[in-house]
């Protein structure tokens, strides 16, 4: 007989590896400030910065320091929470956007009425309008016109700490002139790295009939004066009632606006104080897409400065061949636009401009460029087909810059071709007051 088989003896268990716990406050308290610096640095998303600023007390005075969000600024930079439109509304983002949940605290928390900024003296009456936003602040304007000029009344103020700053008129000896003026508009210049966060300068644009004037007000100082001055014989414009798009971008200490049919930019350098223009026609840059048959440039966008070069993008399309809002019922043509990514070395004899990108938007829309920020290049998007008078308005899509996402920010009943302001900031419990 053969033997009975041994019995089989139970297998063991592998050991269980140990879970490792995640560090409570408690125990991150016991850290010094410089290593949850460190640690609250390498957190992703300003989101998560928020949660962990709300742990306990010691966090959060260590996380709102200016010091550390500036640090933190550098890495991450703000994510955008909405827009203001063309009526000074403020439209915040909306779901599935990454940014819906704080765009919606910033609606909670910040108020964009302006009902904090009070009237100007003897104006009870005033409606303030916002005319740029930059740094979490905003620049209001009122414009009372007068005889040979336009007088504005100007406030800079803070929606989230509603703090505000009334900025005193433009002397009158400065703007006493021979000639009319036609125009004047209003910009914040950002705040550079080695500045007080809580100062400002606001910059104003004065369209002359045969020169450029800049007006240039600091609140170091209280005051304004002109900083620059150029002539538009001098810069090449030709047709002197054909000047400036309203839209205008801003990186790097240069402000860039489109020359309307002049095939250029216009650079004022805020470091230097000086005028130029940059030449956008070239030949081979314009037969890539010109020539094609229905198709129409738009005016150009700067974005950003990458690796030293100057990045444009130009939208081409053919917007009367895509209507946006056909009441007759009719076919609708749905030509499709392109995003013609182009760049240009800097200090490179050669004007040539360089394509990088064609990018093919959606169909079923009219597009049109309204400014670009922080990286990004924005577009309203006007529905095809639209028959109804709530339907009018425009979706408005962000494209970013260095991965070529488009994403949709918001639907706006009141956004237009004119350029609305895009507002980038933290939560409310990252803020700290700006003015």
């Amino acid at each position: 007989m053969s033997s009975p088989a041994p019995p089989i003896a139970p297998a063991m268990a592998s050991p269980t590896p140990p879970v490792a716990e995640c560090p409570t406050p408690s125990s991150l308290l016991a850290l010094p400030d410089v290593n949850l610096e460190d640690i609250f640095l390498r957190l992703p998303t300003p989101a998560a910065l928020a949660r962990a600023s709300l742990a306990c007390a010691a966090f959060r005075r260590i996380i709102t320091e200016r010091s550390f969000l500036r640090r933190f600024r550098k890495l991450h930079p703000p994510p955008l929470l909405g827009i203001i439109d063309d009526e000074g509304v403020f439209v915040p983002t909306e779901a599935p956007h990454p940014s819906a949940p704080l765009s919606r605290a910033l609606v909670q928390g910040a108020d964009f009425t302006y009902s904090f900024v009070p009237k100007p003296l003897g104006k009870n009456h005033t409606i303030w309008s916002p005319c740029d936003v930059r740094d979490g602040r905003v620049l209001l304007e009122h414009r009372r016109s007068g005889a040979h000029t336009f007088f504005t009344d100007l406030a800079v103020c803070d929606p989230l700490s509603r703090r505000y700053l009334l900025l005193p008129p433009i002397p009158e000896d400065m703007t006493i002139e021979q000639e009319r003026l036609d125009e004047l508009r209003h910009f914040l210049i950002p705040i550079r790295e080695n500045e007080d966060e809580t100062s400002l300068k606001v910059i104003c644009l004065a369209y002359y009939r045969s020169k450029l004037v800049t007006f240039i007000f600091s609140s170091v100082t209280g005051q304004w004066c002109i900083a620059a001055t150029t002539s538009w014989s001098s810069l090449g414009v030709v047709d002197p009632f054909r000047r400036l798009f309203s839209c205008f971008n801003y990186f790097r200490g240069c402000f860039y606006w489109s020359l309307d049919w002049e095939h250029k930019l216009l650079v004022l350098d805020t470091h230097r104080m000086a005028f130029s223009t940059l030449s956008i026609h070239h030949p081979a840059y314009y037969m890539k897409f010109i020539g094609q048959p229905e198709h129409i440039r738009c005016m150009p966008t700067v974005v950003e400065d990458r690796k030293g070069a100057l990045e444009v993008f130009n939208l081409v399309g053919d917007p009367f061949e895509s209507t946006p809002f056909d009441l007759t019922g009719g076919p609708y043509n749905l030509t499709p636009f392109y995003i013609y990514h182009t760049f240009r070395q800097k200090g490179e004899s050669s004007s040539e401009w360089q394509l990088l990108n064609v990018m093919e938007l959606p169909r079923g829309y009219c597009y049109y460029t309204v400014g670009a920020a922080e990286g990004f290049l924005f577009l309203g998007a006007g529905g095809i087909g639209k028959t109804q008078p709530d339907d009018w308005g425009a979706d408005v899509f962000s494209l970013e810059v260095k991965t070529s996402q488009l994403k949709k920010v918001c639907r706006a009943t009141n956004v237009t071709v004119f350029c609305f302001q895009s507002y980038f900031g933290f939560p409310p419990s990252l803020s700290t007051p700006s003015l």
